[in-house]
């Protein structure tokens, strides 16, 4: 009886993709929290803009994991 090593790989890979998400996400959100601290030392002036811009990222970012994950 032959071993099929391919099922074997998919489900080591299938346990790593969501290990590997979980680590993007949370560098992602150490990013965001470290921006947020250094905009808020640097004044109101830039924040507006500022957190507009990083929200955005964090919008695109997630769409973009959507719609890899998905497809």
């Amino acid at each position: 009886m032959a071993v099929d090593h391919t099922h074997a790989a998919d489900a080591f890979f299938d346990q790593l993709m969501p290990l590997s998400q979980l680590v993007i996400g949370i560098l992602v959100l150490v990013a965001v929290v470290v921006s947020v601290v250094r905009l808020a030392q640097r004044g109101p002036s830039r924040m507006g803009g500022a957190m507009l811009l990083a929200a955005g990222a964090v919008v695109c970012v997630a769409v973009v994991s959507y719609l890899v994950q998905t497809y």
